[in-house]
């Protein structure tokens, strides 16, 4: 016989506009509350607290703390990608502005630290990290199918590793002016000549 599952592993029906509505709230509080106590003050204690919830609620959404600063970082209702085109320049520009964008929320950059931080020590950190590259990269490619040109991880860290480095370590604004002499100097280090089918 089975053992039940522990009310932790049972995961909310996420097509259930209820469940949505939940999740939408959870996050919108976590945002809020993050960049006010920080990482080690925001406990599922607090946030379900704060939200409205139970924590039994949280765990059935995030299993672990990690996959809820994942969702932090992923899942901004106040950011919208840019439209896919067939202009390299324009996407890749357009898609830096909307990093810059989201690096400057508060909630965002804190998560992003902090799973940085502790993904050499934490597989689930280290985990949501891989996650948000692959979102992200996959992301970007959708942008990029018009113009032919599909771009490896590497590429990618190429592209977006600047600006973090400006941002999260420097901590100094990006222009626009910087943003248009990543994707020059990018643009030089590979063939983006669109690929025939």
């Amino acid at each position: 016989m089975q053992p039940k599952p522990s009310i932790h592993s049972r995961r909310p029906n996420q097509s259930d506009p209820r469940v949505q509505r939940t999740r939408a709230r959870i996050l919108a509080v976590a945002r809020e509350l993050l960049p006010e106590v920080g990482l080690t003050g925001m406990t599922y204690a607090l946030l379900a607290e704060r939200a409205g919830v139970t924590r039994q609620t949280l765990y059935r959404h995030w299993s672990n703390r990690a996959a809820l600063l994942s969702d932090i970082t992923l899942q901004d209702p106040d950011l919208s990608n840019p439209e896919p085109g067939t202009d390299v320049r324009a996407v890749l520009t357009a898609w830096l502005v909307r990093m810059r964008t989201a690096l400057t929320v508060p909630a965002t950059r804190t998560a992003r630290l902090a799973m940085a931080t502790e993904a050499d020590h934490d597989p689930d950190s280290a985990q949501a990290m891989a996650r948000i590259l692959e979102d992200r990269l996959a992301a970007l490619n959708k942008l990029l199918e018009p113009t032919g040109l599909q771009i490896t991880a590497e590429q990618y860290t190429l592209l977006y590793g600047p600006l973090l480095a400006r941002l999260l370590f420097e901590r100094t604004e990006v222009t626009d002016e910087f943003i248009d002499t990543v994707v020059t100097l990018w643009l030089t280090t590979i063939d983006h000549t669109p690929t025939r089918s």
